[in-house]
């Protein structure tokens, strides 16, 4: 496989990708006028034609890293995209599968016979064909579970099996064991015969005949150390180790937390399974981080940007028919007090100040607190504390900003009155917006829902509302 480039990337690939849009809308272009050409020999020509651009894409794509090509068939529209897909090398077919967006996938995907998708993942590793196995037709699988050997048809079923936000999820087989009463000088040895260590790997694992994990020896030791040394004795004993079920974020903290590579995954009995490395978390990390940016904004799911109209739309639909809902009913709120705005037209221009400040205030609450569950720092203990703590930012920054925007409302309208509502509407409104940015998230937490989905169409909704009624409740009572 073709190795990164070592140019800047983004400059490297924002260049390719011109390029090659280039070549694709010069074909497009050639083609066109050729079809409006009346000449001898016409589809000898157009055959010629199209395929010296399929000679001037193909060379731009030859050399390239699967990850590069993932990148640039994301970027291109459906029609280009398949083009260039088709002229990728079928050994790295596999691969660009697993680079590119499980949106950008499925289209791919549905532009393959059952063969070119049974050879491109034959090629792949049985970790690799799990990830691919949600987006493969049924029959496809089928031949893919025979095609393996026992081993690797048990290990395949094992990792179906288990949710996907788990550790069995990310976790691959390329590990080398090695027994705790053989010196280093052999375990050199083998590895000398083995000629080629997985990927990421910086530790040895060591097991005894019954496969349980007792330690891990890494390579730093194993180098460092007297050959004559029994791996017992240089061995570490005290391993940072996961289960198969463990949640896939907590090993993310944990790998985070002690700088790991690589590290053991265990069944039950303390059995080793696999292992899982940083390139795993990485790309769980990036997930992740994609799909809560996608869920803050209220999409469904991961979206390809040159997918169909309906279904985007569709993918939008939710939160957006909760917003407008959630917005009739500000103004229901606002209707409410017509008298009040009629006697003084100056409450229409204010109002939306004070909610949009609301807003602001919610968002930053939920924000901090959407992290802090994410990390784990949030238990039942220190709930309290967190709330009055955010309680006592949200009455610091109402007092400050109320004062503020009260002295703005009594210099703009000379009305100490009107001035004394927007500073009381803005303190009470920031107080609300603090108990709704740790209400909501902490909420759907409880319930088990993701706390980042929604939460800030809902918090707007919120703050926007109780803006508008306690500023326009307090005009009421306070302004003649």
């Amino acid at each position: 496989m073709a190795e990164p480039t070592t140019t800047p990337p983004d400059e490297h690939l924002r260049h390719l990708l011109g390029e090659i849009s280039e070549l694709l809308g010069k074909q497009k272009l050639e083609e066109a006028i050729l079809q409006q050409q009346a000449m001898p020999h016409h589809d000898l020509v157009e055959t010629l034609l199209h395929k010296q651009h399929q000679v001037a894409l193909k060379h731009k794509l030859d050399g390239l890293h699967s990850a590069d090509i993932a990148y640039i068939l994301e970027a291109l529209p459906l029609h280009d995209r398949l083009a260039v897909w088709n002229l990728v090398g079928s050994d790295q077919d596999g691969q660009i599968l697993l680079d590119v967006s499980d949106a950008v996938r499925e289209t791919l995907i549905s532009d393959m016979d059952a063969k070119e998708l049974l050879s491109a993942t034959e090629q792949l590793d049985t970790d690799e064909i799990a990830d691919l196995a949600p987006d493969l037709p049924e029959e496809v699988m089928q031949e893919l579970l025979e095609s393996l050997n026992d081993q690797g048809r048990q290990r395949l079923q094992s990792l179906l099996s288990h949710e996907e936000d788990t550790v069995a999820a990310l976790m691959d087989f390329g590990m080398v064991t090695i027994r705790e009463d053989v010196t280093l000088g052999v375990v050199l040895r083998y590895l000398r015969r083995r000629g080629e260590l997985p990927e990421h790997t910086d530790k040895l694992f060591v097991v005894d005949e019954n496969n349980a994990l007792k330690g891990v020896l890494s390579l730093k030791r194993l180098v460092t150390h007297s050959p004559d040394k029994p791996v017992a004795e240089v061995m570490a004993k005290d391993v940072v180790y996961f289960h198969l079920d463990d949640a896939a974020d907590q090993a993310a903290r944990a790998f985070e937390r002690y700088d790991l590579l690589s590290a053991p995954v265990v069944d039950r009995d303390h059995k080793l399974q696999g292992r899982i490395g940083v390139d795993a978390i990485v790309d769980y990390i990036r997930q992740a981080s994609d799909e809560e940016r996608l869920a803050e904004a209220g999409l469904m799911e991961e979206e390809d940007i040159f997918s169909g109209v309906w279904k985007s739309a569709r993918n939008r639909w939710f939160w957006l028919a909760i917003n407008l809902v959630t917005a009739f009913l500000s103004t229901r709120v606002i209707g409410m007090f017509e008298d009040t705005i009629v006697r003084t037209v100056a409450l229409a221009s204010l109002m939306p100040i004070v909610a949009g400040i609301g807003g602001n205030t919610g968002n930053q609450t939920s924000m901090l607190i959407v992290r802090s569950l994410a990390l784990g720092l949030i238990n039942p203990g220190n709930v309290w504390r967190l709330t009055l703590k955010e309680l006592g930012i949200g009455l610091l920054n109402g007092t400050v900003w109320g004062s503020v925007l009260g002295l703005l409302a009594y210099g703009l309208y000379h009305d100490i009155n009107l001035g004394i509502v927007m500073a009381g509407a803005t303190l009470l409104n920031l107080l609300v917006a603090a108990i709704m940015g740790l209400a909501v998230p902490l909420g759907r937490h409880r319930l088990g829902l993701d706390p980042a989905v929604g939460t800030s169409v809902l918090l707007t909704a919120m703050t926007d509302g109780m803006g508008f009624f306690i500023f326009l409740g307090l005009a009421t009572v306070f302004l003649p």
